[in-house]
């Protein structure tokens, strides 16, 4: 019998009841839990049980997952339909040549601008950092620049810019000086559509100084032709490889040259040490005890076997705020596929939606359906034993900011664990509902990094087992073809304001407004 039979089977006999299986085995916290010296990993909580449990590493070694994570950190083209390597954990080992050249001169420009050697075209200091690019471009980047604003650099500001609505753009430079403010432009081929519109806006920013574009503009790309032609010096761009794909790039030059201006090289290595920490716990911890590999399973249990297919991500701090927004790339841009690396359909479930926002701000907006709603929504909580910011102890409470904040962590896995009967059905919570809990020490440059290296191969994992290339993103293409399309219709009306196309809705468009 094979594995995924094996679980199916098993999962048709098994009722879960977490109550019952906290009571009837004392160390199950134990049991189901991963203490390592950076991070403790608790799925005591997941409904499963030991025979669950292993069934679920049997399906990871039929599956021959150590032969594919063996295949990935070697740099075999696992990326099949694009005939390419997926190397991102490369980035941080310090083992190949042309990634430690690129951070030599990232460290360079880095300490060049920050201790002022490097300035804008009227002699002022580079304050500002505006990064454009977008998807894997920023998410990840953005995330780390958020976690680790308290490591800034005295008067370092980064800013993102991706979304093409102008909105975006104005509303981020205002207040901001431009004689103080450098522009990476982040763009592998140096074409996408919305990033490269919004760099030529902010050309004009600069009123198109040829000048002001060679000091205050920088690329990450690998398009040198196109870098030139737009009017940025080669010497201020650093490149990539076609091995790093958008959503595993905050590690290369794309997160490096913004976090290493923004945060310092010193602070940004260490973020490239914690990501490499969970990279080598991955490639050599036995599945039992490995983090990402158990996530990844205690996932494929809820997606394909519980049909829970939607997953909370909970982190109890602030600084994670947009932790969420990048996990959403990594896992709904990495997995959502219908056809395997053979080129035929899939006869499962694939891929999750994933949400959150920060605790406790969550808990007062979508807990109540998490708690109480007919779906059940798996849930991950993030928490760290000390703050960010020291504060003294509340007179009322006699706690601090970090202790009330940690004690909604601790209660809401119980509570949608165990839950409370009440007679009143309304203020009856039902319990028996899935979580996972990660404690780490302080959100640092070091554990961002592992959280980002984390959420990788957790997605990774699911891909390998599923058959699937988490690697490509073809799903994305198709709108942006038509979308051309559309241009060339908006240029035609702006031709003959008379044009008009067989889109109802696109006329409205041109009539510029709704009646009339």
């Amino acid at each position: 019998m094979n594995a995924w039979k094996k679980l199916k089977d098993y999962k048709r006999k098994f009722r879960p009841d977490l109550k019952k299986l906290f009571e009837s085995d004392p160390d199950r916290a134990k049991t189901f839990s991963v203490k390592t010296p950076h991070v403790y990993f608790d799925f005591s909580r997941q409904l499963i049980d030991e025979k669950a449990f292993k069934y679920l590493i049997d399906l990871a070694n039929k599956k021959e997952l150590g032969k594919k994570i063996k295949a990935m950190f070697s740099g075999e083209k696992i990326n099949v339909t694009e005939g390419r390597a997926v190397l991102h954990t490369a980035l941080r080992s310090d083992t190949l040549p042309e990634v430690k050249a690129v951070l030599n001169r990232i460290k360079l420009f880095s300490e060049e601008v920050l201790s002022g050697k490097r300035t804008g075209i009227t002699g002022k200091k580079l304050k500002n950092i505006i990064s454009i690019g977008i998807g894997g471009s920023y998410l990840g980047p953005d995330y780390l620049a958020t976690a680790l604003r308290p490591y800034a650099q005295a008067g370092m500001n980064l800013i993102f810019i991706a979304n093409i609505d102008a909105t975006d753009f104005y509303e981020k430079i205002r207040g901001v000086d431009p004689e103080e403010t450098l522009i990476i432009v982040v763009s592998k081929t140096f074409t996408t559509a919305e990033t490269m519109h919004n760099a030529r806006t902010a050309k004009k920013w600069f009123k198109n100084d040829p000048e002001a574009i060679k000091k205050h503009f920088a690329a990450v790309s690998t398009a040198r032709e196109k870098v030139e032609a737009f009017g940025i010096n080669p010497e201020n761009m650093f490149g990539f490889w076609d091995w790093v794909g958008g959503r595993f790039s905050a590690t290369s030059a794309v997160g490096a040259l913004p976090l290493s201006i923004y945060l310092g090289f010193e602070n940004f290595k260490k973020i490239l040490e914690g990501a490499h920490w969970m990279d080598k716990h991955f490639q050599s911890e036995p599945f039992e005890k490995n983090i990402p590999v158990l996530s990844a399973l205690l996932d494929i249990w809820n997606i394909n076997f519980m049909g829970y297919k939607t997953r909370a991500l909970l982190p109890y701090s602030q600084g994670l705020a947009k932790l969420p927004a990048h996990t959403q790339q990594v896992e709904m841009e990495s997995n959502g596929k219908s056809i395997d690396i053979n080129g035929k359909p899939v006869k499962l479930d694939t891929g999750e939606i994933v949400f959150g926002e920060p605790g406790t701000n969550g808990q007062h907006s979508f807990y109540q359906l998490i708690h109480q709603g007919t779906q059940i929504i798996p849930c991950d909580f993030i928490g760290f034993i000390k703050p960010q910011y020291y504060t003294d102890y509340d007179p009322e409470t006699g706690v601090t900011h970090q202790e009330e904040l940690m004690t909604n962590f601790f209660a809401q896995p119980d509570a949608l664990a165990f839950g409370k009967e009440d007679k009143n059905l309304a203020k009856n919570f039902p319990g028996n509902r899935p979580s996972s809990s990660l404690l780490l020490e302080i959100l640092d440059p070091f554990t961002a990094g592992l959280l980002l290296a984390w959420t990788e191969h957790r997605a990774a994992v699911k891909g390998f087992i599923w058959g699937i290339n988490s690697f490509d993103q073809f799903g994305v293409e198709l709108g942006k073809k038509l979308g051309v399309k559309v241009r060339e219709e908006i240029l035609k009306h702006h031709n003959d304001p008379s044009y008009r196309t067989g889109s109802e809705l696109i006329n409205i468009f041109f009539n510029g407004k709704l009646l009339g």
